[in-house]
């Protein structure tokens, strides 16, 4: 019986490629829709897995997340160094870190820091060795540059008019492990670099509040012309009353319960604490109402692409009553005639649901490779236990589908076919 089905699709080879292309491009929209959804969540949630908790000025708490964990670029307002200085005082917490922005270099990102963020992110480097002076920089595992090369850093990107600056040209000294994340694109170097760079330790004996709500950028148009660097300092991790303004500092807490107290100890006028995986949920939130949107649009699409199937097979059905009438008139069971009407479609479903996730997984890994190639996350492209009810409730659908003509074709008395 596989065979006389087999061998009847192949005399209506064009009409049953026809059926399993719609078939699977229906499929491949829910698959591709799924997967993509379902790979943006949880690239996002390993990028900020190494984040605890997000210190910065008061503003937006999405602005602050996709900044300091995602390195989105965007001019953040500086709060006071003076945070800095008592989050690393703090016995509650195992290190903080500053973040400072606004630099790039081929493309990416400049990140003003201390070593202990490129412990945290690389506990072991790839190659090379942490930054010791003011002049030397650590690379991200996807920036190709290799020891001993020089980075010059420009204001901003060159595709905005950029400068670049002359007072300083970074030695790469060490290229950290592939983390998967935005970092994995970013150029490490000195924090106080980054401040003498633009200027702004030489205002650091003002009082914070003439500073506050100033970005990065504003401090960079104003005192450009008075920077100095020198590229052969050691390094000077401690910070005091007298930091300069910072755009945001990434807090490790030592418990879960210190977490909170920080969290809900910085969140004020004039500074803001987030966790970064709860400004996750909530764009999660907003995901899944478009991934619900996008999934109906398909789930639509797939009741129209069956309603035209079924039309096409009952009228297909009707075109072959001679062929149908021959087989009971030579003896064919009912349930016989049945099985070969419902197995021809039922085929045709089965090889259009498996084109159909073929193409939807390709589709997810291309649209994830796009992803990372700009953001360096890593979108990990992968089926789920969650995905099973829905494909068994498919080839259930399937199946009773492929019934409607089988079940028309027994209606035809075998007299009457033949006649037609």
């Amino acid at each position: 019986m596989i065979r006389f089905i087999l061998a009847d699709l192949r005399r209506f080879k064009a009409g049953a490629l026809a059926v399993v292309v719609l078939i699977a491009l229906s499929v491949a929209l829910s698959v591709t829709v799924t997967l993509q959804e379902r790979a943006v969540r949880l690239g996002s949630a390993r990028a900020a897995e190494k984040f605890d908790l997000l210190v910065g000025a008061a503003g937006s708490e999405t602005q602050l997340a996709l900044s300091a964990v995602f390195l989105q670029p965007s001019p953040l307002p500086l709060m006071s160094g003076g945070v800095l200085a008592k989050l690393s005082d703090d016995p509650r917490v195992d290190f903080a870190v500053p973040v400072g922005f606004g630099d790039s270099a081929d493309g990416y990102p400049v990140v003003g820091t201390t070593t202990a963020l490129v412990s945290a992110l690389s506990p072991a480097l790839a190659e090379g060795a942490l930054f010791t002076r003011l002049g030397e920089a650590v690379v991200g595992a996807d920036v190709p540059k290799r020891l001993g090369a020089e980075i010059k850093p420009m204001h901003g990107a060159a595709d905005e008019g950029g400068h670049t600056h002359t007072e300083i040209a970074y030695t790469v000294t060490g290229r950290m492990a592939s983390t998967g994340t935005a970092w994995d694109r970013a150029i490490l170097v000195p924090i106080r670099a980054v401040w003498q760079l633009h200027g702004m330790e030489d205002e650091a004996g003002h009082e914070d509040h003439d500073h506050e709500g100033d970005t990065h950028e504003d401090h960079d148009h104003d005192h450009d012309h008075e920077a100095h660097v020198d590229a052969n300092a050691g390094l000077d991790e401690h910070f005091d009353a007298a930091t300069p303004g910072i755009p945001a500092v990434l807090v490790k807490p030592k418990t879960v319960a210190d977490a909170y107290r920080l969290r809900q100890e910085y969140r004020g006028e004039t500074t803001l604490a987030v966790f970064p995986a709860e400004v996750l949920t909530r764009l999660y939130a907003t995901l899944g109402d478009a991934r619900s949107l996008l999934l109906a649009i398909a789930i639509g699409t797939q009741v129209i692409v069956i309603a035209a199937i079924l039309l096409v097979t009952v009228m297909h059905v009707g075109a072959r009553q001679r062929q149908i009438g021959a087989l009971r008139a030579f003896g064919a069971p009912r349930r016989s005639v049945l099985a070969i009407v419902w197995g021809e479609l039922f085929v045709l479903f089965l090889a259009g649901f498996a084109l159909g996730i073929a193409v939807g997984y390709a589709a997810a890994e291309a649209i994830s490779a796009s992803l990372a190639a700009t953001t360096a996350v890593r979108m990990p492209v992968e089926f789920a236990r969650e995905d099973v009810p829905l494909a068994l409730w498919f080839l259930f659908l399937a199946v009773l589908v492929s019934l409607v003509p089988a079940v028309s074709a027994l209606r035809l008395s075998p007299a009457r076919a033949l006649r037609a």
